[in-house]
């Protein structure tokens, strides 16, 4: 069995990339090797199937999909691989990613989306890094790094 390695970070529209930066820097950080794409739910179907349905045989081990207002990204793919796939609701128009949120985060059953909050890139990065440390223990032990300057050591484990 390979052990998947890479993650990919999808993005609906290039306007998007700033906001999923922290996705790609955080992967890069932990020395996951990542992909950006962008690749439109709506304008490039096509193009998001191909990419989509040899992921897990290509070595990817997750899928981060960030996109604004109707944020179909996230369920487009997950609809056509069993990765796991990680939604980002981004913010902008009208509602400033409610709308994001609301459509990433109801998919139905058979066909889930994990979502982050509103432009959580670099948490989404970080779900893809636990995902890839069930079975990397060299993985594991930089998230508990990383995780240790964040979360104080408490007596007892209890936070």
């Amino acid at each position: 069995m390979t052990v998947p390695t890479k993650v990919a970070v999808m993005m609906g529209s290039a306007s998007d990339r700033e906001k999923m930066k922290p996705a790609v820097t955080t992967l890069a950080d932990f020395g996951v090797e990542v992909s950006e794409r962008v690749l439109s739910a709506h304008r490039n179907s096509a193009a998001v199937s191909e990419f989509v349905r040899s992921a897990r045989a290509d070595g990817y081990g997750a899928i981060i999909c960030g996109a604004g207002m109707a944020a179909h990204l996230a369920g487009a793919v997950a609809a056509q691989t069993t990765l796991p796939v990680i939604g980002v609701p981004l913010s902008g128009g009208g509602l400033g990613g409610v709308d994001a949120l609301y459509s990433t985060v109801q998919m139905p059953r058979g066909i889930p989306v994990a979502t982050v909050a509103i432009d959580g890139a670099a948490n989404a990065a970080l779900l893809a890094i636990a995902i890839l440390a069930v079975t990397d223990a060299g993985m594991a032990a930089k998230l508990d790094e990383y995780r240790a300057q964040w979360v104080p050591a408490t007596p007892g484990g209890v936070v």
